[in-house]
């Protein structure tokens, strides 16, 4: 029987990536995203690829649309295996800017989309005892960042409640996952769509990995029993920094957070956006800063290949005390 995977967010960026990286690993693939054009792309790649594949046009802020293309995916694809939550949108501006529907926009799709989600999903597993639920979430879930502000407490959100059901499957004893993926900042067309308020273009803050590398990282948390996942080394260090020192990291991103957004000059504040609806046309994976993205992390595959890790320290240390005891044997 074949493997199911749905994938929120799926028309372009982190989640267009998910859905081929779903594709290629032997999934059958159901999209949900608003923008139509991204989401025949996106099913005719994930066909090319020899799976079968089906979507629905659905706001994942609205909690009635979410239920039913879970119903329609589940009818159409079968029993869902893994559902992974990427779907989001954002504002880039310091926070006295935003509006309130703004605020209120970025949190129903950025938080409550995910919490919609997990609840169709949750649904269907439990009452099965089988599946896994992957929420895209961020190193801003836990080190917040200047101009994000609706953003940063969406993510801090997703990983509060993503914890709180966690407990409570291992409390029922169910057979059903719950995990989260902690990503850098990624090459997405984000940066094109997401409505902005600041002086210049927004950028991700560098390093700038390709959504692919975040894709592989999914996919491999779905398969593997780890409540988290943190994807390359600039997550880390941000987790590492909030823990040590919240105070000076505080101070560092006054300083430099700004700028560190930012690049080129101003961007039009009539540019179209997505923040209330789709934007037309297929946008693909990446953003514009493919020249600037790393297509690989060391961090990612030290983490998922631990057992490796410790074979080849275990062997490092082995000759090394062996070496040391041969040479006091000659001596």
């Amino acid at each position: 029987m074949s493997k199911v995977a749905v994938v929120t967010g799926a028309s372009a960026g982190v989640g267009r990536a998910v859905v081929r990286e779903f594709a290629a690993r032997g999934y059958d693939v159901g999209l949900i995203a608003r923008g139509v054009d991204g989401l025949r792309a996106a099913a005719d790649e994930v066909r090319a690829l020899g799976r079968r594949s089906a979507f629905v046009a659905a706001d994942v802020a609205d909690q009635d649309a979410v239920e039913a293309a879970a119903a329609q995916l589940e009818q159409e694809l079968g029993a869902f295996d893994v559902w992974t939550n990427v779907a989001f949108s954002n504002v880039f501006a310091e926070f006295a800017d935003l509006t309130p529907d703004e605020y209120r926009r970025i949190t129903e799709v950025c938080y409550l989309g995910y919490v919609w989600g997990t609840m169709a999903a949750l649904r269907r597993m439990r009452a099965r005892n089988h599946g896994t639920i992957v929420q895209v979430g961020s190193a801003l879930a836990y080190r917040s960042i200047p101009l994000q502000a609706a953003y940063c407490g969406a993510k801090s959100a997703i990983r509060g409640f993503t914890d709180s059901i966690r407990c409570e499957l291992l409390h029922d004893k169910s057979a059903v996952r719950i995990a989260m993926a902690i990503l850098p900042a990624v090459n997405t067309p984000q940066f094109a769509w997401c409505k902005s308020k600041l002086p210049r273009k927004a950028q991700p803050v560098p390093p700038i990995f390709q959504p692919e590398v975040i894709a592989r990282g999914v996919v491999w948390l779905a398969e593997h029993r780890r409540r988290e996942l943190v994807i390359g080394g600039s997550a880390l260090k941000a987790l590492v920094g909030q823990i040590v020192a919240p105070g000076l990291v505080d101070r560092i991103l006054a300083a430099t957070g700004y700028d560190a957004q930012q690049y080129d000059g101003g961007d039009s504040p009539d540019r179209p956006n997505n923040l209330l609806g789709p934007l037309p046309g297929d946008w693909g994976a990446h953003g514009s800063f493919d020249a600037r993205s790393r297509t690989y992390s060391v961090q990612l595959w030290l983490t998922t290949h631990r057992g490796w890790v410790a074979a080849a320290g275990f062997a490092a240390l082995s000759a090394a005390v062996g070496g040391l005891f041969s040479r006091r044997g000659r001596g």
